[in-house]
């Protein structure tokens, strides 16, 4: 792990991860763009300007005052061999004191899919949160019919916990999700999924 003005870059085998720069719109746009039918069943409906480069730069100033203030950390995953954008991951609502805990969220674009990209992705975030942050508890939701994601989660630690009625709106309307959480020396076994 290294830090570039005092904010966190992550770097594995496949994947760096670094916070968005102004110079990523294109690459970012045109990626979000080319997997929007892929990407749009799981993710909530964005506003008409969510793609304009005004509102990705404001993102961005977002993104490094809360990564300062330890608060979130909005990674971009690039591919170590090409710099290539592949998608985001976010260490979102960290919270400290006696609760130690953060929620994790990503996206990738549907051509770099089960490639072993998120999978690195997610373990160097969760070592990220552990090792760096001191935090306890990460937990991360998905919709119950995306098994890919939920593979995803179980293959890197993360155990079923439960089922969230309402609990995001997606494509425009509350979906139920169920919810995982890894813990740090977790030694809980394989929880029964539904």
């Amino acid at each position: 792990m290294a830090f570039t003005s005092g904010l966190p870059e992550l770097s594995g085998t496949l994947v760096e991860l670094r916070l968005p720069r102004r110079a990523d719109y294109i690459a970012w746009v045109t990626t979000r763009r080319e997997g929007v039918d892929f990407l749009q069943k799981w993710e909530p409906i964005r506003g008409r300007d969510y793609e304009a480069r005004a509102s990705f730069f404001s993102r961005l100033s977002f993104a490094r005052r809360a990564a300062k203030a330890k608060t979130a950390f909005p990674f971009m995953i690039f591919r170590r061999e090409d710099s290539l954008l592949l998608g985001a991951i976010t260490l979102d609502n960290v919270r400290y004191g006696p609760a130690r805990a953060g929620t994790v969220g990503y996206w990738i674009g549907p051509e770099f899919a089960r490639q072993g990209y998120m999978n690195e992705a997610l373990s160097l975030v969760r070592n990220f949160a552990f090792s760096a942050l001191d935090i306890s508890r990460i937990e991360a939701a998905c919709l119950p019919e995306n098994k890919a994601s939920r593979g995803l989660l179980e293959k890197t630690g993360f155990k079923y916990e439960g089922v969230a009625q309402s609990y995001l709106q997606i494509a425009g309307r509350w979906r139920t999700h169920v919810l995982y959480a890894c813990l740090r020396g977790d030694r809980r076994g394989q929880a029964d999924a539904e």
